[in-house]
This record gives structure tokens, C-alpha cells and sequence, in this order.
């Protein structure tokens, strides 16, 4: 048996928040993926059903972030379960907004949520990182992770959720570069900003090739993953 932990701020003025992406993040795993309807237990919320053939629970803690371990180490202690069961998924502020990266063990990365995680369970399970960028500067840190997405950011954010969902099977076989290979190629990582054009090249000067940006995946309209996006950022404006 595994648990997946997303981790985020309960209370629905939260809901739309950066720091809430892996609250989103649960919920597009338990929906793709045929889980039960959310229960109240382990002063979290639960979702129960099997991923690759695996028995899996999900939790979404209730607690407030910086106490997210009371939830999952009460989840954890039920199930005897160790660090090696637990997969927890939360934002990142140190990766570009999209990206994605998983780990096992290692620090906190100043992270509160896996402060409290890293306190009540150990600190060797495994770390699913989801990029929300950095705003520049400490100040603006606490208004970045407590606000919320904007409506441009589900060109992005929907593409990665929706990939998530759909290979969630190689998170619990611990496949993990198959993972980030399925990830990175959904278009879910925020577009770069284009570079300047490149001035002509002189005679006599070899030619400079450029690479061939790969388009933009079109966001679905339709579909569950934009339905809860649209709940969260609203209607796209034409």
C-alpha cells in the first residue's frame, strides 16, 4: 500500500492559491483514475482506490499547511507504514513555473508543509516537486504562494496536471524518469519568452541554425481537468 500526500491550505479562499497545487494536483489523480469520493479521516481528507495494481490512498491534509504531518504521520501510523510507502506532492518554488522534479529524502528547501512531514514521519520518502516559480525576491515570497494562479497560467498548469493524471501509474512503480520524460513532454512548463531575432549573417561567416521551438499543446476546452481549472481561475476571457 502507498499514500500520496498533495499538500495545501484547506478552505476555499485558498483553493485557487500556488501554494495549493498539490491539493490540485491530488484531486486530478483521484478523479482520472476512477478513486472514491473524498472522505473525512486522519484530520485530512481521503480518497481510496489502486494505481499499477497497488493499493492507494490518497490525502489532501486538513490541518493547515505547517501542520501537514499530524494528518499524514496519523495516515501513516494506521497503515503501519513506513517512508518508503509515502509520496508527497507540493509545490516548488526554486523550479520555473511547469517543471517538475522527484527525489527521495533530502531537506526541506524551507518548505513548511515538509518541515512538519520531515517531523512526524522521517524524511526518506519520496518528493514530487511541481514548479511555481520564484518572484524575485524574499519579500514578495508569502503574497506569491498565497496567491493565486492567474488566468494565463492554465496554458500551463492544466497540460501538467492532466499528465500527472493520466501516468500516475509510473509515480507508484517508481519510474520515475519515465515520469518526468512524460511530464516535461506535455507542454506543461510555462512558455520562455522568445528570444531577440538573430542578426543576418555576414558573407563569408558560417550560418547560424536555430533550433525549432516545438508548439505550444492546445489547452483543452472541454474535459474534467478544465472543468476544476475553470472553477479555480475562471472562464477564459476571449
Amino acid at each position: 500500500m502507498l499514500i500520496i500526500a498533495g499538500l495545501g491550505n484547506p478552505g476555499s479562499q485558498y483553493e485557487g492559491n500556488r501554494h495549493n497545487i498539490g491539493f490540485m494536483a491530488a484531486d486530478a489523480i483521484a478523479e482520472k483514475n476512477g478513486f472514491s469520493p473524498w472522505s473525512k479521516k486522519f484530520k485530512g481528507l481521503i480518497a481510496e482506490g489502486s494505481l499499477a495494481g497497488e493499493k492507494v490512498l490518497i490525502i489532501k491534509p486538513q490541518t493547515f499547511m505547517n501542520l501537514s504531518g499530524e494528518s499524514v504521520g496519523e495516515a501513516m501510523r494506521f497503515y503501519k507504514l513506513t517512508p518508503a510507502d509515502l509520496i508527497v506532492i507540493y509545490d516548488e518554488l526554486d523550479l520555473m513555473p511547469g517543471k517538475a522534479r522527484i527525489k527521495t529524502g533530502g531537506g526541506s528547501g524551507g518548505h513548511n508543509g515538509i518541515k512538519s512531514i520531515d517531523a512526524h514521519c522521517g524524511n526518506d520518502y519520496r518528493r514530487l516537486r511541481l514548479g511555481i516559480g520564484h518572484p524575485g525576491s524574499k519579500e514578495r515570497v508569502h503574497g506569491h504562494v498565497l496567491g493565486d494562479f492567474a488566468k494565463a497560467d492554465s496554458e500551463w498548469l492544466e497540460p501538467l496536471l492532466s499528465a500527472l493524471a493520466e501516468n500516475a501509474d509510473l509515480l507508484v512503480r517508481g519510474e520515475d524518469s519515465k515520469l518526468m520524460n512524460k511530464l516535461a513532454l506535455s507542454g506543461g512548463a510555462a512558455p520562455a519568452k522568445p528570444e531577440p531575432k538573430a542578426a543576418p549573417a555576414r558573407k563569408g561567416q558560417s550560418h547560424i541554425h536555430k533550433a525549432r521551438q516545438r508548439g505550444q499543446q492546445a489547452v483543452p476546452e472541454r474535459g474534467p481537468m478544465a472543468d476544476m481549472l475553470k472553477k479555480l481561475l475562471g472562464p477564459k476571457k476571449d
